[in-house]
């Protein structure tokens, strides 16, 4: 549907944040509002969604084999956590000290070994229900982000499901529909004339002018011909929704919650001065004041080649900094009571190291970081073998890490949705909790 065609006496205020498919805001707000069942969710808790896309190693992160041959053990030694007994990677220092704030979940396993596939189970807790790319009548799973959007209702013109800096493979509303997918925040918050897309009025209009052309629209709303006939008048239906685009536009939370200038220096050094940092930072903010779901996509970690150096020298001292600052900073701050944080990626990688200096993909072990929302620090559940082959105690499944997110959210992960073509669904098939994250 294009909105604009019809009312283009509106144009101005359609700035597109809902812009998915062609959507303005209006359009996302008047189909929330269509697709929005009642009632409202006592249930309060954020989740912050670290997606580390390409499968992050559990040997070089939390799940380290110091006693394993040579050749599968890797190259790097490990490092004390804040936790008597327990060590993590050495390249994950910061980390390895806050270990007391958060567990870590070490015997996920399932048998998806390609990315698609992956990416989907991880990303909504359900297979794929055929190989990715098959079929053209293949029914996939709505996101995390999304099921939870769709329950929550929007706050100080926010959108209920943010993704930065785009949207995992999988981290789509699928059957939902559209006003249920992410708002993207492609810009990186760390350049110094960072301004989310869309969120502020253009420059070359100026707040003045603006607020003389929302009058201008609002007096031609109230003409005769409109107000005489609205119940037959379409555009009257969008002037709920265009009103909505103009807080969300003018709306104080919103602009401060985006405007991440306004943090001290201090804070913004201890995430990290660099793109994944700040981005983490960024996250904090959008949930602190009432975005439900925040997915941080971080990629480039799969490392079939020189793995040992690349994560060395660039994917894991941003990890560490800012995940460690995010865990910190909410604790601090006393977030921590009503912030999910979650660290995965789609599966871990190979015990064996390649010929190439890599490990390829392994989905039979895997490490998932878990903190906040009443979640015990440092605690480690489950276990791999001796050598990391595969998890073989207390051994979970990804729907068990679905219902245990959704059960946090105050989700019934048992519930039957509808598909688009009205077939009921399961948001979560046969998954148990991880009992250990309620304790």
């Amino acid at each position: 549907m294009q909105v604009q065609q019809h009312t283009h006496r509106r144009d101005f205020i359609q700035t597109g944040l809902g812009a998915i498919g062609g959507l303005t805001i209006p359009d996302m707000l008047r189909l929330r509002a269509e697709a929005k069942a009642a009632g409202k969710q006592v249930n309060d808790t954020r989740c912050i969604l670290v997606w580390l896309d390409g499968g992050p190693s559990h040997y070089e992160t939390f799940d380290p084999k110091p006693e394993a041959p040579d050749g599968i053990r890797g190259e790097f030694d490990t490092v004390a956590t804040s936790v008597p007994g327990v060590h993590f990677s050495e390249h994950i220092p910061h980390l390895a000290k806050a270990f007391d704030k958060y567990t870590v979940v070490r015997s996920i396993a399932h048998k998806q070994n390609n990315h698609g596939a992956g990416n989907h189970y991880l990303m909504t807790g359900r297979p794929t229900p055929v190989p990715v790319g098959c079929g053209a009548n293949v029914t996939f799973h709505p996101s995390f982000g999304s099921v939870i959007s769709k329950d929550r209702d929007l706050r100080n013109g926010l959108p209920g499901y943010v993704s930065l800096p785009k949207m995992s493979r999988s981290g789509g509303p699928n059957f939902l529909g559209a006003p249920f997918a992410p708002f993207v925040i492609s810009e990186d918050p760390n350049n110094k004339s960072f301004k989310v897309r869309d969120v502020s009025i253009p420059e070359v209009i100026a707040d003045e002018r603006a607020e003389n052309r929302r009058k201008l629209r609002e007096n031609l709303d109230n003409l005769e011909r409109i107000r005489d006939n609205a119940a037959n008048d379409p555009a009257v239906s969008l002037d709920e929704f265009y009103r909505q685009s103009h807080e969300l536009v003018y709306s104080k939370p919103a602009q401060d919650a985006f405007d991440i200038s306004k943090e001290p220096d201090q804070t913004r050094d201890k995430y990290g001065r660099n793109d994944f940092g700040q981005r983490m930072l960024l996250a904090r903010r959008m949930t602190e004041v009432g975005v439900p779901f925040v997915t941080v996509y971080y990629g480039g970690w799969d490392h079939h080649t020189n793995i040992f150096p690349d994560l060395k020298d660039k994917a894991l001292p941003k990890l560490d900094q800012g995940l460690a600052a995010l865990v910190e900073d909410l604790h601090e701050r006393g977030s921590i009571k009503n912030t999910l944080v979650i660290c995965l990626g789609e599966f871990g990688r190979t015990p064996k190291i390649n010929e190439r200096g890599g490990r390829d993909h392994w989905s039979f072990a895997m490490s998932v970081m878990m903190a906040g929302a009443g979640i015990p620090g440092g605690q480690l559940v489950g276990a791999t073998d001796v050598k990391g082959y595969y998890a073989n105690d207390n051994v979970y499944s990804p729907e068990d890490f679905a219902a245990s997110l959704y059960a946090k959210m105050g989700i019934n992960h048992e519930q039957v949705l509808q598909d688009q073509s009205g077939r009921p669904v399961q948001l979560v098939s046969n998954g148990k909790l991880i009992k250990e994250l309620f304790t």
